[in-house]
């Protein structure tokens, strides 16, 4: 007999639906599954097999072969064991292939028939949408908080095998689904108030935060590059609807715990150690293409420390996403196009020793140049803001006041936010260099300023867009539409050169 279960995989991000083809025939017992399986994916027969004989059911002591259509992309996982387990039942005559018509499985088995969570269920429950609108998909138990954010109508939940048999076969009501986690307490907030001095480098995070501008903080061990990366988190805005879903999805393929409700709504924190590999940053991989770094980060913020220490390649690899904002993997049987927007925020000592600063360096000339050299130029133009962090100086460090509250940022933040949301062109990192002129007028003092930058040398014609959007969100932070000599020397002042760190002024 022949049976057709629907199911679906997930490749990068994103889910396609697939069928399940199980034929029990006549010949010598034995199973072949065909439509490019992972070694995972072939795995269970061994699963599916000892699941069913856990249950109280027979396997049939027949040739089995399975197909999974469409053949044209690998399938990866343990996500096909329930459909699988169904399909063998139908095609063995236990279940009624009518029954199975309006159904969807996902799920993994374990070895005494436990169903069991599974990876990406947001993104295969959109897909089986997608392809089948009529259709209710049946998830694991653990599964079903996210699957209800995507899903368009009713999710079923089984815990056991014995749960699928008891309804396909004895006609028993689905069980119940358990109750949704409540929310627990969420850790307290790193405040802005606890960094102690740093002026600059708190101002930059303000605008980085208001402005979607990628942030480079270069200074010596001990500064407070840390410290003021982790608090930037804290001045984001939630995340709107549509990005959530896609922070959602991401999440979901990835295998990372989605809160309670199943919806990210909070920008998610991503801090990769400098060892990460190429694969693990952009994401990709053998067997099945799975979101890396960057597009868990995607709607928040990636923040690499020790910059300097990450291999050149691998940092080289993110120009292109922090550009587009997608990242696109292309392997030899599959490409994935996963999102990739991402507000960067980089660590870094000025050289090898870490002092920087002339008297406080103990690395020579071509010690301090091949440490640069692993931060290519195309790399560090792509940072809006470069600020340096110095050590605070004692009284900042033990005096009693304290600088502004993250709260008291943020509502800052959120007014610059919102006046770039009305001139409708979205963050101002983002805006056009056709629309600057109209967007970003500058007053004909700053633009005097900004010509003798590019007469010195001293900008390229994309670091001059760039100055233009850092200045333009400054100018947003203090409520003007005009763009004035004050807004363009901040942005020039949050530029340095780390080649020639030592002569910049805190």
């Amino acid at each position: 007999m022949l049976a057709s279960v629907r199911s679906a995989n997930v490749l990068g991000t994103t889910g396609r639906a697939v069928t399940v083809e199980v034929h029990v025939g006549d010949g010598l017992p034995g199973f072949t599954i065909v439509g490019l399986p992972d070694t995972v994916c072939r795995e269970a027969r061994d699963r599916v097999r000892a699941a069913m004989l856990s249950t109280g059911l027979t396997w049939p002591n027949r040739r089995v072969t399975v197909n999974l259509a469409p053949a044209g992309f690998r399938k990866s996982g343990a996500v096909l064991d329930l459909p699988l387990a169904v399909g063998i039942l139908v095609a063995s005559g236990v279940i009624d292939a009518e029954r199975v018509q309006r159904y969807c499985f996902v799920g993994e088995l374990g070895l005494d028939g436990t169903v069991r969570r599974v990876a990406g269920a947001a993104p295969m429950v959109a897909a089986l949408g997608s392809e089948w609108p009529e259709a209710v998909p049946v998830v694991p138990a653990a599964n079903l908080v996210e699957a209800r954010v995507v899903a368009s109508g009713a999710v079923e939940v089984v815990s056991t095998l014995s749960d699928v048999v008891s309804v396909l076969v004895e006609g028993m009501p689905w069980p119940d689904a358990p109750a949704e986690p409540a929310a627990g307490t969420a850790p307290p907030e790193a405040d802005l108030a606890d960094v102690r001095g740093q002026p600059l480098a708190r101002r930059a995070l303000e605008i980085a935060a208001a402005g979607h501008h990628h942030l480079l903080l270069a200074g010596p061990p001990g500064a407070g590059k840390t410290m003021l990366a982790q608090r930037l988190a804290g001045l984001l805005p939630p995340l709107d609807a549509h990005t959530a879903v896609d922070v959602t999805m991401v999440h979901s393929a990835a295998g990372i715990a989605l809160p309670a409700g199943g919806l990210v709504r909070r920008p998610p924190w991503r801090a990769p150690h400098h060892t990460a590999s190429l694969i693990s940053m952009v994401g990709g991989g053998s067997d099945a293409l799975r979101p890396g770094e960057v597009s868990m980060a995607h709607g928040g913020i990636l923040f690499l420390d020790e910059l300097g220490e990450f291999p050149p390649a691998v940092i080289d690899a993110l120009r292109q996403p922090l550009e587009e904002g997608v990242i696109r993997v292309s392997r030899a049987r599959a490409s994935a196009t996963m999102p990739a927007r991402v507000l960067l925020v980089g660590a870094t000592n000025p050289c090898p020793c870490g002092g920087g600063r002339p008297g406080e360096c103990s690395c020579s000339e071509a010690a301090r140049a091949k440490y640069l050299r692993r931060l290519s130029g195309p790399l560090l133009d792509r940072f809006d803001l470069r600020v340096w962090v110095g050590r605070p100086s004692t009284e900042h460090l033990l005096g009693e006041q304290s600088g502004e509250s993250t709260a008291a940022v943020r509502s800052r933040v959120l007014e610059a936010r919102e006046r770039a949301h009305l001139r409708g062109h979205g963050a101002n990192s983002t805006i056009p260099a056709s629309m600057l002129d109209d967007v970003a007028p500058l007053t004909a003092d700053a633009l005097d300023i900004v010509r003798g930058e590019l007469e010195r040398g001293r900008l390229s014609g994309r670091g001059l867009h760039r100055i233009r959007r850092v200045a333009r969100t400054v100018a947003d932070l203090r409520g003007s539409e005009v763009v004035d000599t004050a807004d363009v020397t901040v942005a020039l002042q949050m530029r340095i050169d780390l080649g020639r760190v030592g002569a910049v002024q805190v």
